[in-house]
């Protein structure tokens, strides 16, 4: 969650290196709806491939209940950002039983938006809630671990005091949801794409929360370059000296201190980051094993399938089904 006690009290992330980090950010909705209800109600949502949630309430109060029996209340004009989604639900009130999101009839907007109305008859618009929700797709390229590291839901909270242009935005969507202008569905999901990658960049730029790891080298300047060298060309072949000269360190101390602070020498960590990848390429994007290869700087696919196991435990092929060379 963003609060203004974490960005004034943890340090922020160089500009330039925001910049680098988001430069290859895909935060695109692929599946909206347009939710109205009469209380009592209660909607669950389920895993959906590991994709983001975002809800934007147009017309409160309405609570966000998580596992656990965690719950965060939300009035008119909050929007949060689930970015692994996960299972949770949206109720009217405590103890209020929940049926399937998917299970309920909607009607299509437009390509990517339905319509789900679930009132009584009796309780006036008025007083009716009103949620605009959508399932995203949420990459940042090779540097997804940075997904793993947020927090559970991420909220737009204070962030008007730091981005006071989000508020014509969330205004809109209030009134957009609201009117049912000519027009609205495709205007409503475009500006819940990009509220939800301001509250992103915001997360980045106040220094990724609580993230430990190797978010802590990206808080060291001189380290932070090394790192976003390795994320933005991975397959290249690096060498301990190129990465010391990106560091301005000698061999000795930039190795010392890359262990120090991630945990790992600077070739497992290329390994990984590329095995990482690899496993986003074959399993989601279905790139050929030889292909994905080429890409990370393997010589053969030979050499590539030893690598992949030995850091996953099983070869490539397991992620298609196919058999390929394990060298």
């Amino acid at each position: 969650m963003l609060d203004r006690k974490s960005e004034t009290e943890r340090k922020p992330l160089d500009p330039d290196l925001v910049s680098e980090l988001l430069m290859g950010m895909r935060l695109v909705g692929l599946d909206y709806r347009r939710i109205e209800a009469a209380a009592p109600f209660g909607f669950s949502f389920g895993e959906v491939g590991g994709r983001a949630q975002f809800h934007f309430v147009a017309r409160g109060p309405v609570q966000l209940r998580l596992p656990g029996g965690i719950v965060h209340g939300l009035e008119t004009g909050d929007a949060v950002l689930l970015p692994r989604g996960g299972f949770h639900a949206l109720v009217s009130s405590d103890e209020i039983k929940c049926r399937d999101i998917r299970a309920l009839e909607a009607a299509p907007l437009c390509s990517s938006v339905s319509a789900i109305t679930a009132c009584d008859g009796k309780t006036g618009p008025e007083a009716r809630a009103i949620v605009f929700s959508g399932c995203m797709e949420f990459d940042l390229g090779g540097l997804h671990p940075l997904v793993a590291l947020m927090p559970e839901v991420m909220r737009v909270g204070t962030l008007l005091d730091r981005y006071p242009e989000i508020l014509p935005m969330l205004e809109a969507m209030e009134r957009e949801a609201k009117g049912g202008r000519a027009g609205f569905a495709g205007i409503l999901a475009r500006l819940a794409d990009v509220v939800a990658a301001f509250i992103v960049r915001a997360w980045v730029e106040c220094g990724c929360g609580d993230a430990s790891g190797w978010i802590a080298a990206l808080r060291d300047p001189r380290l932070g370059r090394v790192i976003v060298a390795i994320h933005a060309n991975p397959g290249h072949d690096w060498t301990l000296v190129e990465l010391a000269d990106r560091m301005g360190a000698s061999r000795s101390v930039f190795a010392e201190r890359f262990l120090e602070v991630t945990g790992v020498t600077p070739l497992r960590y290329l390994t990984e980051l590329r095995m990482r990848l690899a496993t986003q390429w074959i399993a989601k994007e279905r790139m050929p094993i030889e292909t994905a290869a080429q890409k990370l700087g393997y010589g053969s696919q030979a050499a590539f399938s030893r690598a992949f196991k030995r850091i996953t435990g099983h070869p490539p092929g397991a992620l298609t089904g196919s058999k390929v060379a394990n060298g």
